[in-house]
C-alpha cells in the first residue's frame, strides 16, 4: 500500500469514528452508551433534627428507598434521579432557606416535603414564586387551599401538592364514626400552631353536618408536657367524646392525661398519630383510643380484590426484609407519605419530561394512581387527590392498632 492509500484509509477510518456517537444516539440507544445519563435532581427537605426528627428521617430513608427502586428499573426515560436532601430541623425558617438553595444553587426541577404543616406554609409562597413543583408530606390543609377564609388568606397553590389525606377528610372520617355511635356531643383539645388550627377549622365548619354539638374546645403548645388542666376544663363541660388534633409525643402525653384523670368518655386523635410509637409512649393508658389511618396499618386485613394491598405489600417488604427499616422506625400512617409524594413526580415526569411546567399540569391531571396512601385522582380544585375511602378507623386493643367500624 502506498502513502496515498494509506492517508485515504485513515481519513474513512476517523469519519466513521466521529459519526459513531451520532450514530447511536440516533438508534435511541441510552445516552448513557456514549455518556452517563444527567440524573433528574428533586429536592427533599425534612425534619433530619429537633422535636419532629423521628417523623422526618424515616420519611428521608423511604423517599431513597423508592429511588433506589426506580434507579434500578432504569429511572425516569434512563435517567437516574439524584436526591438533593435538606434538613430543616422542623424550623419554618430553614425551611425556606433550604427551598430557596435547591432552586438557586442545586437547580432541582421538583421537590418533596417538608415534616410539619408550618413549614410548609412558610415556603409556600417561594414554591409559586419559583413554579417548581412540590409534592408536601404534611398533614395540614392549607398548603393546598387558596384565596380567603375569615381572617386567613392562603394565597395561591398552583405549584403545590400533598400525598398525606386532607385534614378535611380525617375530619370527616371522625366525624362520620362519631356519629354512627352516636355521640353528639364532643369537646376539642387542640395544638395551637397551624396544624392544629387546620383541624379546629374543620372540625367547626363541619360538626353541624354530622349533627354534632361542640361543646368545648382547649388549646396547648406542641411542647407542653402536661394537658391535664385543659382536660380537667373540658370535661366539665360534660362532652360524650374528646377530640385531640396533634402530631407527635404531645398526642401520647394527651392519652396519659386522659387516662390519669379517670376521664371515661372516648378520646379520638387525628391522622397524623396512627404509630406504635403512640402506643409505646402512652403505654396502657392508650388502650381504647380512636384515631383515622391510611390503610397501610392494617394492609393484610384489606381484601385481595383492593388494588393498594398489592402496592402496600411491595412496600412493606422493601421496608422491612430488604432494607430492615422496621427495626429502628417500625411502620407507621406516616411511612408512605415520602413514597408517594416521589411517585406522582415520577408517573408525570414519565409521560412529559422534566420541565417544571409540565410536570405541575401533568401532576393535576393524575387519575387513578395507586400508591401507599390511597388511589390518587387529582384535578385544578384538588391538589391531594384521596377521599374518604382512602382511610380506615383504628382502635388500640391489647396493645395493637386494629380496624374498626
Amino acid at each position: 500500500m502506498n502513502f496515498a492509500s494509506m492517508f485515504r484509509a485513515v481519513c474513512r477510518l476517523g469519519v466513521a469514528a466521529l459519526a459513531l456517537p451520532a450514530l447511536l444516539l440516533g438508534a435511541g440507544l441510552p445516552a448513557a452508551t456514549a455518556q452517563a445519563a444527567d440524573p433528574v435532581k428533586i429536592g427533599a427537605f425534612f425534619a433530619l433534627s429537633g422535636p419532629t426528627a423521628p417523623v422526618g428521617t424515616p420519611t428521608k430513608l423511604v423517599a431513597q428507598m423508592f429511588v433506589d427502586k426506580v434507579n434500578k428499573e432504569g429511572g425516569i426515560n434512563g435517567r437516574p434521579i439524584e436526591l438533593v436532601l435538606g434538613d430543616t430541623e422542623g424550623d419554618p425558617t430553614k425551611a425556606v432557606l433550604t427551598f430557596k438553595r435547591f432552586v438557586s444553587e442545586e437547580k432541582v426541577v421538583a421537590v418533596i416535603g417538608p415534616t410539619r404543616t408550618d413549614e410548609g406554609m412558610a415556603v409556600k409562597r417561594q414554591i409559586e414564586s419559583s413554579g417548581i413543583p412540590t409534592v408536601m408530606t404534611v398533614g395540614g390543609d392549607p398548603v393546598i387551599m387558596e384565596g380567603k377564609l375569615g381572617n386567613m388568606d392562603f394565597g395561591t397553590a398552583r405549584s403545590v401538592f400533598k400525598s398525606p389525606q386532607r385534614s378535611s377528610t380525617a375530619v370527616r372520617k371522625v366525624l362520620g364514626y362519631l356519629k354512627k355511635h352516636e355521640l353528639t356531643k364532643v369537646a376539642l383539645l387542640l395544638s395551637g400552631d397551624n396544624f392544629g388550627q387546620d383541624g379546629e377549622r374543620w372540625l367547626r365548619s363541619l360538626a353541624p353536618e354530622y349533627g354534632i354539638e361542640i361543646v368545648g374546645a382547649e388549646q396547648f403548645k406542641p411542647t407542653d408536657v402536661d394537658m391535664k388542666t385543659q382536660l380537667t376544663a373540658l370535661a366539665g363541660k360534660g362532652p360524650q367524646a374528646v377530640i385531640c388534633w396533634t402530631i407527635g409525643p404531645a398526642g401520647s402525653i394527651v392519652s396519659k392525661n386522659h387516662h390519669a384523670l379517670g376521664l371515661t368518655m372516648p378520646l379520638l386523635q387525628c391522622h397524623g398519630l396512627p404509630d406504635p410509637a403512640y402506643i409505646k409512649l402512652a403505654g396502657e393508658a392508650s388502650e381504647g383510643d380512636l384515631m383515622p389511618a391510611t390503610k397501610l396499618m392494617t394492609w393484610e386485613a384489606l381484601p385481595d380484590s383492593d388494588p393498594q394491598k398489592k402496592v402496600i405489600a411491595e412496600f412493606v417488604r422493601l421496608y422491612r426484609d430488604e432494607y430492615k427499616y422496621d427495626a429502628q422506625y417500625p411502620i407507621n400512617t406516616h411511612s408512605g407519605y415520602a413514597w408517594d409524594a416521589l411517585l406522582l413526580l415520577v408517573e408525570a415526569m414519565r409521560q412529559v419530561g422534566t420541565e417544571p411546567a409540565r410536570v405541575r399540569d401533568a401532576l393535576e391531571a393524575t387519575k387513578g394512581l395507586v400508591g401507599v396512601s390511597g388511589v390518587f385522582t387529582l384535578g385544578p380544585q384538588d391538589h391531594n387527590g384521596l377521599g374518604e375511602d382512602s382511610m380506615v378507623m383504628l382502635q388500640v386493643k391489647g396493645g395493637k392498632f386494629v380496624m374498626v367500624q
